[in-house]
């Protein structure tokens, strides 16, 4: 007889992995732009151009507003609504 309940326990560390790894990527490129941010806020030899478009980069990729039904489609809420 084959058990009811299937062992996922090597798919679920594998995708613990695999998110870690992207988050971690993440948050070193929002560091890194952020470090660029100061950098340019700090040297008075660098143009406005420059600090203008360092800030609409981090503006871009921080400040932008993400709706609820988007974070639970890519999270796949829609799919199990059991869960």
């Amino acid at each position: 007889m084959n058990p009811f309940i299937q062992n996922d326990q090597d798919y679920l560390a594998a995708k613990f992995h695999l998110n870690e790894t992207h988050l971690t990527q993440a948050a070193l490129l929002a560091f890194l732009k952020i470090q660029s941010l100061n950098f340019a806020l700090r040297t008075p030899a660098i143009g406005k151009r420059y600090k203008q478009e360092a800030a609409e980069m981090i503006n871009r990729s921080f400040f932008t507003y993400v709706s609820n039904n988007h974070v639970l489609s890519e999270e796949g809420y829609f799919f199990y609504p059991e869960n």
